[in-house]
């Protein structure tokens, strides 16, 4: 196949569906104008067996029944509430919109592929699995991967995820536990009942603890703590009677993540002498990988990633830690990694944008890897 030629040919198409694709706001956990769009495109391509599971993944499959599956996916949420103006703007070089690259720009390369293939009657020599699956962002908590692994984690044989920059490819996965802390107080009339417990008080001593701690270190791992968000009280003349948070602690090691998961544990528990009531919820919890994973395989497919991903951005793509959907196969030692097939910048903001051009190389990237994959190069 002409690699060339078909990034080519596709990317005025790719551009009309990631524009279209932009527009649908997509929250983590309200997925669901983007998956019923997502699955209308495949069956329009005549892929009878899309679907729309459970979780608002959009699965579909290609390519000759065999007992292992190779999955390829991308994540249709972002990180913007619904509310969030997607103004998106083309200058000629770069588009410009909230979730442009993050992970719409992955996705519509996939689907692009995708739509390709059927439409040629190109048949895999195996089944290959395309997903475009919801809740990958903050507290999406990988549902939607969790609920692929359910329905078929004993057929997946490995994973490709089209997630990231095209400097790196992420072969090792970063673990996060997430909380939300409430605190309760007795609260009052600020000049009243002065000398009453205040709930932001007690938030504030946590928070002090927590920048108190020093990270663990095991050979050559990073674990790192963060205060995201802290709300709560009500006017500036009353003594807060509740008020809560948002914190994490991560790490790319499972015995750094336990450690700090103690810490954070004895913050928590000393806290409550500070107030009527501490409330600790666990809202995200993303695992380490497992120390059964076979190296050997998952090196493999990481140098195959990295080898197709330098050739056609002409980078040396490096190695890399990351919080992505690989988190969930490597937890059950399921080789994955995550890769690019479009570059841009502003991740998470709303100057977001991505290289139109990049486009192409992506189509490289993810054709070959998919043909790569289905055993037709």
């Amino acid at each position: 196949m002409d690699l060339q030629k078909f990034s080519e040919e596709k990317f005025d198409e790719l551009l009309k569906l990631h524009r279209e694709l932009c527009l649908i706001p997509a929250p983590s956990h309200f997925e669901d104008e983007r998956a019923a769009y997502v699955l209308k495109y495949l069956k329009d391509a005549g892929i009878d067996n899309a679907y729309i599971d459970e979780a608002k993944n959009v699965i579909c499959t290609l390519g000759k029944p065999s007992d292992k599956i190779v999955v390829f996916m991308a994540h249709t949420d972002t990180v913007f509430p619904m509310d969030t103006p997607l103004n998106y703007v083309d200058d000629g070089e770069k588009i410009h919109c909230p979730g442009a690259g993050d992970d719409t720009g992955s996705l519509v390369g996939m689907l692009t592929c995708v739509k390709y293939m059927a439409e040629h009657n190109i048949v895999p020599e195996k089944t290959l699995m395309f997903v475009a699956n919801s809740c990958e962002e903050g507290l999406g908590n990988l549902k939607g991967t969790r609920q692929l692994f359910k329905d078929y984690g004993d057929r997946i044989e490995y994973l490709y995820s089209f997630d990231s920059k095209p400097v790196g490819v992420t072969n090792k996965s970063v673990g996060s536990h997430r909380y939300k802390i409430t605190a309760l107080t007795e609260g009052g009339h600020s000049f009243g009942a002065f000398g009453n417990r205040n709930a932001i008080n007690v938030l504030a001593g946590i928070i002090r603890e927590i920048y108190k701690i020093e990270v663990p270190k095991i050979e050559n791992s990073r674990t790192t703590y963060n205060v995201g968000t802290i709300e709560g009280g009500t006017s500036v003349n009353t003594i807060a009677q509740n008020a809560s948070m948002l914190c994490e602690y991560r790490s790319d090691n499972v015995e750094c993540l336990a450690i700090m998961e103690k810490k954070f544990a004895e913050i928590f528990e000393n806290a409550k002498a500070n107030c009527q009531e501490l409330k600790v919820e666990l809202v995200g919890n993303r695992p380490c990988m497992s120390a059964d994973m076979d190296m050997a395989k998952l090196q493999e497919i990481t140098d195959r990633a990295k080898s197709i991903q330098s050739k056609h951005f002409g980078v040396n793509a490096i190695e890399k830690s990351g919080s992505t959907d690989c988190n969930i196969p490597h937890s059950m030692a399921i080789p994955a990694v995550a890769l690019a097939n479009y570059n841009g910048a502003g991740t998470h903001t709303r100057e977001e944008w991505v290289e139109k051009l990049s486009f192409k190389a992506g189509l490289k990237v993810s054709m070959e890897l998919i043909l790569t994959e289905g055993g037709l190069l």
